[in-house]
């Protein structure tokens, strides 16, 4: 379980930022004992919104129910996770859409490339989306509901050599998550896919097993792979954005009023995620060119072009949906900000 600590002091976030999202020292609990696991680690924002979400769950069921938050897979890693969430051996986790899509599959849409211009852009998508309400809809009866959506940002590339052009990664090896989407995006621009947890991504780089991976740049830097992997290529070819989501089994076990606070606690932690990874993103990447990176933004054009393909193969598996989430995207893009 990790311990308490104070987020201003440590720099992860400013003061106006902890006060407007209202994290305060944690104070010893007594209550029902929940678990949250994810597999970041503690200075990442989803630990961060994590440990607020316990501090709001306590707050609003008024000390019925505190929430035990463990970094870093120390329950198991994401895929993990999920299973241990629908069996009801874990009561909350917060990961990728990608990771959801073994219980609805069509959630690996949400993982088309470039399919989000913009941070604004993909929250009004997967707060007004109408497909996506539907695919989150269907997630109780597989044992999971999703309570809210959080924040990781564009995922882009630290790779070991220099990453110019689809042309460099052919043939090379490249960490992902075991994701059917990310897999067919890393084939289309020449890459070999490799599935490993988080927590072996470092030293498998270190040792050359892979030439690097593709995460958010929050997560490149609380997890140091631009340590091993300095070449921060920003392709952002795929919006990644978080889902916390509760186990059902938990779910109707919970009078209407602590379901209440738990949504709100979810969606309270929500706003903080949201606004700790946008304003965070350019002081992340001049504390790791500090430190050796070599950041780079590449003719996005080049990579859009290459991953076109990937939309073609999405439709012969998955037909009218792809056109759905598409449309939406397009409709609810107008008047968003980057």
């Amino acid at each position: 379980m990790s311990a308490p600590f104070n987020l201003e002091r440590r720099g992860y976030v400013n003061a106006a930022l902890l006060a407007a999202a209202g994290v305060a020292p944690a104070a010893h609990a007594r209550g029902i004992p929940l678990k949250l696991c994810h597999s970041s680690s503690p200075s990442d924002s989803r630990h961060l919104a994590s440990e607020l979400f316990a501090r709001k769950v306590a707050q609003y069921t008024e000390g019925r129910y505190r929430v035990l938050v463990f970094h870093s897979a120390q329950l198991g890693a994401d895929v993990a996770n999920v299973a241990q969430v629908v069996s009801g051996d874990l009561d909350f986790t917060v990961s990728a859409p990608g990771n959801f899509a073994s219980l609805v599959p069509t959630l690996n849409l949400t993982l088309l490339p470039y399919l989000v211009s913009g941070y604004e852009h993909g929250w009004r998508l997967y707060d007004e989306s109408p497909w996506i309400a539907r695919q989150f809809a269907e997630l109780p009866a597989k044992g999971i509901r999703n309570l809210a959506v959080w924040e990781a940002g564009f995922r882009s590339f630290s790779t070991k050599a220099p990453l110019v052009t689809p042309a460099d990664a052919k043939g090379k090896k490249i960490r992902i998550y075991a994701n059917e989407m990310l897999g067919w995006i890393m084939q289309s621009l020449g890459y070999e896919p490799v599935v490993m947890p988080l927590n072996d991504v470092y030293v498998a780089i270190k040792q050359g097993r892979v030439e690097g991976q593709e995460n958010p740049i929050d997560t490149i830097q609380a997890s140091r792979f631009f340590e091993v992997s300095p070449n921060i290529t920003l392709t952002q070819h795929v919006y990644s954005p978080l889902q916390f989501v509760g186990s059902e089994k938990l779910w109707q076990r919970l009078s209407v009023n602590d379901r209440e606070a738990m949504v709100r606690a979810a969606r309270e932690a929500a706003v903080f995620s949201r606004e700790f990874v946008r304003q965070s993103e350019l002081r992340q990447l001049d504390e790791m060119r500090a430190k050796g990176a070599l950041v780079t933004t590449p003719n996005v054009a080049l990579f859009r072009a290459a991953t076109e393909p990937v939309y073609e193969r999405a439709r012969q598996k998955y037909g009218a949906d792809v056109d759905a989430v598409v449309a939406d995207a397009k409709r609810l893009s107008v008047g968003a900000r980057p």
